[in-house]
């Protein structure tokens, strides 16, 4: 059979893999792949949604209610909150508002998986920059900011920071941060994307909103979402707060109309329900703890996480560990050739979690002697 004739693509975006979605769980297997929240919605988030969702109508353009709720919260004008489906969608408006060929993002490596991607959409290239690697569990894993600045040139547009870092989990601390912020050009925009702020302990850590670092740096646009700690990963909704005019250049490139009315909704409500969903995240942070302490009594060098997930460097054999989760009915997140990322779920899942772990780390100690 022929082979139809297609229209010509952009070469590096044919090649180009789609973004890959946590693998879905059966009805009997826990999901632990995508850094989901496992509690269902609060009652009263869901009752907010009953009946008062117009699907009929499209929804507010700018989602403006949000906005001024979180203008509030966050003492800034409504211009410097910018609201879309997801941070994701704001880190993909950012990028393309910034660059273009020619122009070049850097960013920590690895971290969050989208990162490549939306920088080459743009057409720029990506400047990644490896992560820590150390023998102290409290360095590894973590951004190397002074590596990051070093690699900024006069071709940069936009540098990216993850913190916590996904996913490996450590942080960004405050002071590191703001020497960060220094020395990069003031006309580099620095996104720093905090979209597992809600679940960091560690009073070290940088608060781009608590700190208001955009108020001296309005090159530095800070990203939330609803996702994670709030537990409405299914209706879309992140935000940004910086410069009014940066957020005015995201909001040019974005999709209209994309944070439908139920997402809106969904948000104020869990806004005034805030007291009682962080119960819910202290609960999570317990489980890490637990998750985090187990693993390195079995001998794994787990990074500190400040996240809901833990990383486990299981190099060259990921794959293969990775399906014996499957194999237990535990869905991860693996990246092949480096680890897993486990998100922490369901109470029940800690302990099967270590069962599997405990079955798989004595060979991969063995395989790292032999190797030496």
């Amino acid at each position: 059979m022929t082979e139809p004739i297609l229209p010509r693509l952009r070469p590096e975006i044919a090649a180009l893999a789609p973004y890959r979605q946590g693998k879905q769980a059966g009805p009997d297997a826990f999901k632990l792949s995508s850094n989901e929240n496992p509690f269902e919605p609060l009652p009263s988030v869901l009752e907010a949604l009953q009946g008062t969702t117009p699907i009929n109508r499209y929804p507010d353009a700018t989602a403006t209610r949000l906005r001024e709720r979180l203008a509030a919260r966050h003492g800034v004008a409504v211009d410097e909150v910018h609201v879309a489906s997801g941070s994701v969608a704001i880190l993909y408006q950012l990028v393309q508002a910034a660059a273009s060929a020619g122009d070049e993002v850097v960013y920590a490596w690895r971290s969050f998986e989208a990162y490549p991607g939306l920088v080459l959409v743009a057409g720029a290239t990506g400047v990644e920059v490896p992560l820590i690697e150390s023998d102290d569990l409290a360095q590894t894993g973590r951004h190397d900011l002074g590596a990051m600045a070093d690699a900024i040139t006069d071709r940069t547009r936009a540098v990216i920071v993850c913190t916590p870092n996904n996913p490996t989990g450590p942080i960004v601390t405050s002071a590191e941060f703001a020497a960060f912020v220094e020395r990069v050009p003031s006309d580099v925009l620095i996104i720093l994307d905090e979209a597992y702020a809600e679940f960091v302990t560690d009073d070290r850590a940088v608060d781009g909103l608590g700190e208001r670092v955009f108020d001296a740096h309005p090159n530095v646009v800070v990203l939330r979402t609803f996702s994670k700690a709030y537990g409405l990963a299914g209706l879309r909704v992140g935000y940004a707060i910086g410069h009014a005019k940066v957020l005015d250049a995201a909001r040019s490139t974005g999709i209209p109309l994309s944070v439908t009315s139920a997402a809106e909704i969904a948000a104020i409500a869990s806004l005034d329900a805030e007291a009682e969903l962080l119960e819910r995240v202290n609960v999570l942070v317990g489980r890490r703890a637990s998750l985090v302490d187990g693993l390195r009594a079995q001998g794994w060098a787990v990074p500190e996480s400040q996240s809901n997930f833990v990383w486990l460097p299981t190099g060259d054999r990921t794959d293969e560990v990775a399906q014996v989760f499957r194999d237990a009915d535990i869905i991860v997140r693996p990246f092949s050739g480096d680890g897993i990322r486990i998100s922490v779920g369901e109470h029940e899942s800690v302990e099967k979690v270590l069962q599997v772990t405990r079955s798989v780390v004595a060979p991969l100690q063995s395989q790292g002697r032999e190797s030496r």
